[in-house]
């Protein structure tokens, strides 16, 4: 345990990341373990509900799975539900993660508890933990919506997955607006109270988001081809997904690769669909083709 606490670092604000110095607010020092990944890269903070939905699970590790391979930072506060979420997501599509915690970094006192060995996975997979805590410091109600000022800060913009009206994550994404950052929201059903938050947002202006290109358009990636060799682009796909792949050597119609699968329509449509939302493929002028 004490190893792992003499691993942490003091960041003084000229070492701060560019965008949180810009802050009106930035804190006056940084305690750290691991590494910060490229400012180069686009920092995206991802924060929702404690208490999610099979919907919200499913949003998040859909949009960000869609983001392998792409100059990409997960930012978040290693809180349970999305924030987790996100941070496990990320790891999985290969991305570097940076966690927030409304603690301090020391193992004893990392909050939540349940969560240090996914705070130690990040750091072991090149991301990094920061707070302006303490390595001592326990968490208290007050400290969770003084660090959400540093998610924001950090990030160039925040994606909004799941959230009532009165709660911590519009804390962030407000902060976000007057840090001039962009918001998004993942939209979300009219009968579920964590879709209030989204809703609220959509209609003071955030930018709602549906598919991972979607995410990558409006970070301005879009038209930047992701770095990974075919093996890791693939890794993660299914044996019917996999068949896809190898039957799109060159663009066929829809119809072409429904015949050429061998599959129920039905089921050839949704794994196509499916296909499409991780963006593996797409299909424009009546031609479905690798992306």
């Amino acid at each position: 345990m004490r190893k792992k606490q003499m691993n942490i670092q003091t960041l003084a604000p000229d070492k701060f990341p560019r965008r949180l110095r810009e802050i009106p607010d930035p804190p006056e020092e940084l305690y750290m373990q691991g590494t910060l990944p490229s400012e180069e890269h686009k920092w995206l903070a991802v924060v929702g509900a404690r208490k999610y939905t099979e919907y919200g699970r499913e949003a998040v590790e859909m949009l960000i799975a869609g983001l392998r391979g792409f100059p990409v930072v997960i930012v978040s506060g290693l809180a349970l539900g999305i924030d987790a979420l996100a941070h496990r997501a990320a790891l999985s599509a290969g991305l570097p993660a940076v966690a927030i915690p409304g603690s301090g970094l020391n193992r004893d006192v990392l909050y939540p508890a349940s969560n240090a060995a996914l705070a130690e996975e990040i750091v072991a997979k090149g991301g990094a933990l920061l707070s302006e805590f303490a390595p001592d410091f326990r968490a208290t109600k007050w400290s969770f919506p003084q660090r959400n000022r540093i998610m924001a800060g950090l990030s160039d913009a925040v994606l909004i997955v799941e959230a009532e009206v009165k709660s911590g994550t519009l804390i962030t994404a407000r902060l976000a607006t007057e840090y001039n950052r962009d918001v998004f929201t993942v939209p979300g059903g009219i009968f579920s109270r964590t879709s209030d938050g989204p809703r609220l947002l959509i209609r003071l202006g955030a930018t709602p988001i549906g598919t991972s290109a979607e995410l990558l358009d409006a970070l301005g990636l879009k038209a930047i081809l992701p770095t990974q060799s075919p093996e890791e682009k693939y890794r993660d796909c299914s044996e019917e997904e996999l068949v896809v792949v190898k039957l799109l050597t060159e663009p066929l119609s829809r119809d072409e690769l429904v015949v050429a699968l061998n599959l129920p329509v039905s089921r050839a449509n949704a794994l196509l669909s499916v296909m499409e939302i991780k963006g593996l493929i797409t299909e424009s002028v009546g031609e479905i083709r690798l992306i």
